[in-house]
């Protein structure tokens, strides 16, 4: 693993949901597997009043998220951890001079040690990013003369291509393209990770990973929760730009992607890039209409109790027809994907929430046991993202006792079942890579406008085309049932949970 050097961690946001959620719980978790360094410091920037004092009884000692991860004995260990943690009060807005905060940061670098590395963390509505980094390069907190200055960005990033290349140069006449850490958390899961091991370090996968034998590739993104509290942002984002321009174009990228010259973070992301590329962009409304579809989820009853339908959440408008479900067909333009068909999905109030893909392989040419049903249940490799993370092999053999009597097995593998590792949570991955200075999970510029090129004319015919409906599904279902029409020659969506579950629901290999 790389040396972590001495830097501050500069949060702006501090006082919001996502920094005593997710980001100082991962801190911690790092701090206490010694993955920082001994000089090491954490800065939090908002525009609330409070002191340093109030900001780690918030975050730390008095945090319900933070609380849930710390023994009884660690009590010493957490007062330790709450005492690298300080708190700056920005005023009334976030465009103002930063020479107070500056002067903050400086002593704080003195007493601290921690050489001039800074990390500022955007944990803001993204109509502020550009403001912050103006104000962070005329109070002088950009230069590198005296240590390095990273600057990480929480998604959306853009509304659209336009709004991507606009907030990308924004940026890049504050810091330069190498400074600037797009996080995407899927991106810091283990499975997703696993899509390049996977592939490229085994002799048995690679060679099948073509359209000679993948008949389809299926992707799904599922969620039980409804859009909650976030109606009033989800109504102006929906499905498409909230998790498929994102989320899911990642993963779609680790699947097409050749293989890197190395390991090399810019040799990947450059394949990413590629792979973007080379989907092919549905442009006519004909194709668009054809091979899309979006739903959005209506009330219902779940186990005798009464769920809400997406028009009854707080902040969304009656008359929406913003999408909580999209599904999509598509292909990819180069000669390992050609007519391969990619399927996604993703929505919001389903059965279960899991993130999988599948990898549906093409049944043998000469089908030497025509009258087994084996033909109609091909070989699948089940690569889970969440939860349970792990990945499933499901394939033919013989049943005991007389003839040939086929029926599918499955070989499977789980993350959890390695008990000397330590899986890290997303966030502490890509925190911990960021501090490192390894981009290899972290969105380039082209390739979020590459994914936002794939995207744009979708979401035009979609917001301008009334001829485009909306379907509705009910709450705790699998989304609309004209969804299973998108995929041709199969046999429906996968929809994990359908058969041999646990106790909470989830599929355990089925």
């Amino acid at each position: 693993m790389k040396k972590t050097l001495n830097q501050m961690l500069i949060i702006f946001g501090a006082s919001g949901d996502l920094t005593a959620r997710k980001l100082i719980p991962a801190i911690y978790n790092l701090y206490k597997g010694q993955h920082l360094p001994e000089n090491f410091v954490v800065l939090g920037v908002s525009r609330s009043n409070m002191g340093s004092e109030e900001f780690r009884s918030k975050v730390v000692l008095e945090s319900e998220f933070l609380q849930k991860k710390i023994a009884k004995e660690e009590k010493d260990f957490v007062q330790k951890f709450a005492d690298k943690l300080y708190y700056e009060d920005l005023g009334t807005d976030y465009d103002a001079s930063y020479e107070k905060l500056a002067k903050r940061i400086n002593q704080l670098d003195e007493e601290h040690g921690t050489d001039g590395n800074l990390i500022f963390y955007l944990s803001t509505p993204p109509s502020l990013y550009e403001t912050i980094a103006k104000n962070l390069h005329d109070a002088g907190l950009t230069k590198e003369e005296k240590g390095w200055r990273r600057l990480i960005v929480e998604k959306p990033f853009g509304y659209d291509l336009k709004s991507a290349k606009a907030l990308n140069d924004g940026l890049h006449y504050y810091f330069n393209e190498e400074q600037v850490y797009r996080i995407d958390h899927y991106l810091g899961k283990e499975t997703v990770q696993n899509l390049l091991v996977t592939r490229f370090s085994n002799s048995i996968f690679e060679p099948l990973w073509n359209r000679r034998y993948i008949h389809h590739v299926e992707i799904t993104n599922a969620e039980t929760v409804g859009v909650e509290k976030r109606g009033g942002y989800y109504d102006k984002s929906g499905a498409l730009r909230d998790m498929f321009q994102s989320h899911l174009m990642q993963i779609v990228s680790l699947i097409v992607m050749e293989p890197p010259i190395s390991s090399d973070a810019e040799e990947i992301r450059d394949e990413k890039v590629k792979a973007l590329k080379s989907l092919r962009i549905m442009k006519d409304e004909e194709t668009i209409i054809k091979n899309t579809l979006r739903g959005q989820y209506v009330g219902s009853t779940i186990g005798g109790k009464k769920v809400k339908g997406y028009r009854e959440e707080e902040g969304v408008n009656p008359e929406s027809t913003t999408e909580t479900f999209a599904a999509l067909k598509f292909y990819v333009d180069n000669w390992r994907w050609k007519d391969v068909p990619f399927y996604v999905r993703t929505g919001k109030a389903m059965p279960t929430k899991v993130t999988e893909v599948v990898i549906h392989f093409k049944t043998p040419h000469h089908e030497v046991f025509k009258s087994q049903d084996v033909y109609k249940k091909d070989n699948k490799m089940i690569i889970r993202i969440q939860p349970d993370e792990g990945i499933l092999l499901k394939f033919g053999v013989k049943v005991p006792g007389l003839g040939f009597h086929v029926e599918q097995a499955n070989m499977d593998f789980y993350y959890s079942d390695l008990d000397s590792a330590q899986v890290m949570d997303a966030y502490e991955r890509l925190l911990l890579d960021a501090m490192q200075g390894d981009t290899t999970l972290y969105a380039r510029a082209d390739e979020v406008e590459a994914a936002w090129r794939f995207v744009d004319p979708i979401l035009e015919c979609w917001e301008n085309n009334p001829s485009v409906n909306t379907y509705g599904y009910a709450a705790g279902t699998w989304g609309p049932k004209n969804s299973d029409e998108l995929i041709e020659d199969s046999f429906g969506w996968r929809n994990p949970g359908d058969l041999l579950t646990d106790e909470s629901g989830f599929c355990i290999l089925c």
